[in-house]
């Protein structure tokens, strides 16, 4: 018993102390004519820490952990930040398969609406979910 004590405790700390910097979302919409990919990947506060390039071995060296933490987005943040960014991806993929012929402009517009509307319900549920979402309570 003390060891499901210890982990749900740890569980909890890393929880309240989790912060995302980073959302990304691809998507690949299938046609007749081939494949139409759109990728994004939203930075929080253009905080990088995959950084590459001169200089980058030394980031952690300069700055303080703790502070760029703390500047991240909350699990439940990220959530909404995830969905939002994800029917981007979904909406510029139809586009780019629209745009290079595999599927008309009525399904295209059909299925943006679509996604406008199945996103938006998705976040409106998380919304009245509230900040527990990412929690040991959320499903």
């Amino acid at each position: 018993m003390a060891a499901d004590d210890e982990l749900r405790e740890v569980l909890s700390s890393i929880r309240r102390k989790l912060r995302i910097t980073k959302v990304v979302s691809t998507r690949a919409y299938k046609h007749r004519d081939g494949d139409s990919f759109a990728g994004f990947a939203a930075a929080w506060e253009s905080i990088q820490d995959d950084a590459g390039g001169r200089g980058a071995d030394v980031i952690g060296v300069l700055e303080d952990d703790d502070r760029i933490a703390a500047q991240g987005m909350t699990m439940f943040e990220a959530r909404i930040a995830h969905l939002l960014v994800a029917m981007q991806a979904d909406i510029a993929a139809t586009e780019a398969a629209m745009a290079g012929g595999g599927i008309g402009p009525e399904v295209c517009q059909a299925r943006v609406r679509m996604y406008k509307n199945n996103y938006a319900k998705l976040i409106r549920d998380l919304l009245s979910r509230g900040k527990n979402v990412g929690s040991s309570d959320d499903h």
